[in-house]
Formats: structure tokens, C-alpha cells, sequence
């Protein structure tokens, strides 16, 4: 149950679903209740397809360039540690995603699918929190049952978006996404040294 639970916080953490709000909400202005609804629906089954791709074919894809899973747990864990601090230290996520609404017809797909929802760090989490090598096939099934369970909540919350905004503004989803990317920054630094860790063993060097 805790391996569960801390699987639901980085899941969580990466793909924000409250940080995914504004965005949500800056993609759909003056349409309709009923489009909002489908820009909403369209988003998170792209972003479902996106991530469930990496649960299946990510490690496949590593092995055929026989890249070690441990070297691909240290950059992960680099990659996500970065995407952290630009989640605390610069603009926050929904910010930084709003930029890029004026920018692209297709808005359920970028920026609101990607990286909005299936942000890189998802796309990361997504391969090494199902590593054939250390994690059962019903492991990994649970653990995409997680996944899909965080993207219905991101879909309930677009769905809710006004009465959210409206309760937390703006700027308290600028706040739980800075402490999401504290809790991130703390999650990656253990992936590299898991990742690490797991290298010295592989090679037998101590």
C-alpha cells in the first residue's frame, strides 16, 4: 500500500492535474460548454495514449539501443530533478503552458495533451516505474491502473475548472505546483541514487 501510495504522488506531481487548469481553461475560452467538454475528453485520451505507449514500449525501446535501465534511472532522475526546479524556481507549469496556447490550432493535443497532462517527467516516470527487471507484470498493472486513475482525476478537474479556478485562483494553483516540484526535485534525487546504486551492482564494483 505505501509503494502505491508514493507511485500515486509522483504520478501525481508529474502530471498535476490541478496545474493543468489554467492551461485547460485558457485553451477553451469562449467555447461552448459542450466543446469544453470534448477539448477536455480529447486531451486526456492523447495523454493516455502518449503515457501508455511508454509503460509498453519504453524499456523495449532502451534495450534495442542497449541502453542499461540503471543509465536511463540516473538521467530520468536528472531530467525530472530539472523539471523541478523549473517548477519551483521559474515560471510555474501552468504559466509556462498558457504561453503556448496562442500558438497552436490543435489545442487539445499541445499544449494541453502534451506536456501539459503527459508532461516529460510523465513520459520518465512512466518507464521506470514499470521496469520489467525490477517490478512484477501485476506490479506494473497496478501501477498503470494509478496512472489512469490520476488522468481521470485531471479529467474531472478540467471538467470542474471554473469552480476550482474560481475557489483556488490562479495563483494557488502557481502554489501546489511549486510544492509539487518540491516533492519531484526530492523524488528524482532518489531515482539517481537508485540508479546508481543499481549500476555499482550490476558491474560488482563497490
Amino acid at each position: 500500500m505505501d509503494e502505491i501510495f508514493k507511485q500515486f504522488v509522483l504520478l501525481w506531481a508529474v502530471i498535476d492535474p490541478i496545474g493543468t487548469i489554467p492551461v485547460f481553461i485558457a485553451v477553451t475560452i469562449g467555447m461552448s460548454k459542450g466543446m469544453a467538454r470534448t477539448i477536455a475528453l480529447k486531451a486526456t485520451l492523447v495523454a493516455a495514449i502518449v503515457l501508455l505507449f511508454f509503460v509498453l514500449v519504453g524499456e523495449y525501446l532502451l534495450d534495442a539501443m542497449q541502453i542499461p535501465l540503471s543509465a536511463f534511472q540516473i538521467a530520468g532522475g536528472i531530467v525530472l530533478f530539472l523539471f523541478a526546479l523549473t517548477m519551483i524556481f521559474g515560471e510555474s507549469k501552468p504559466e509556462v503552458e498558457m504561453h503556448l496556447v496562442k500558438k497552436n490550432l490543435h489545442k487539445y493535443v499541445f499544449p494541453l495533451a502534451i506536456p501539459s497532462i503527459a508532461s516529460p517527467g510523465a513520459m520518465m516516470a512512466a518507464v521506470l516505474l514499470t521496469d520489467n527487471h525490477r517490478f512484477s507484470v501485476l506490479h506494473q498493472g497496478i501501477t498503470t491502473l494509478v496512472m489512469l486513475a490520476v488522468l481521470l482525476v485531471t479529467l474531472i478537474f478540467m471538467l470542474l475548472a471554473s469552480r476550482i479556478l474560481n475557489i483556488i485562483g490562479e495563483a494557488g494553483a502557481s502554489v501546489v505546483s511549486r510544492v509539487m516540484g518540491m516533492i519531484l526535485a526530492s523524488i528524482a534525487v532518489s531515482a539517481v541514487l537508485q540508479g546508481i546504486s543499481l549500476y555499482f551492482g550490476l558491474t560488482g564494483v563497490s
